[in-house]
């Protein structure tokens, strides 16, 4: 299952998405318009910007804003962020892979073959799909 900050994340970045015409938007304004927890959104955002999506500005008229253009931000890059790995086993991952200790062979693991077709169609999905598709443009 997507996890709340996932969920919340993407939430904040369509609004940002959709807003992009004004320069920045406070914490506050996010949460409220996404109905996200204020402390939640603050330390998903604050993760966001560690990572090259979004930029700040301190002061009056200060917040977050994109640091991209919403066409250039892909769901699987967002997911990676805020969820981690987008394969549901280690031993499938392309990332952060590693060998499950239960399994003395991969090649012939049934579940191992029914996981890397779910990352596979995963993976399409979310590096296909990019921020400005979430909000139509």
């Amino acid at each position: 299952m997507l996890s709340r900050k996932t969920k919340y994340g993407i939430k904040a970045l369509s609004f940002l998405a959709r807003n992009s015409s004004q320069t920045t938007f406070a914490i506050a304004t996010i949460a409220q318009a996404e109905n996200i927890p204020h402390k939640f959104l603050e330390a998903i955002l604050l993760e966001l910007r560690k990572n090259s999506i979004l930029g700040s500005r301190k002061g009056k008229g200060g917040g977050y804003y994109l640091l991209q253009p919403p066409a250039q931000i892909r769901m699987s890059t967002v997911h990676r962020i805020l969820e981690g790995p987008i394969a549901m086993l280690p031993c499938v991952s392309l990332n952060y892979y590693e060998k499950c200790e239960d399994c003395p062979d991969e090649d012939a693991c049934t579940v191992n073959r029914l996981m890397l077709k779910v990352r596979d169609n995963t993976l399409e999905i979310l590096e296909n799909q990019t921020l400005a598709d979430l909000i139509g443009n």
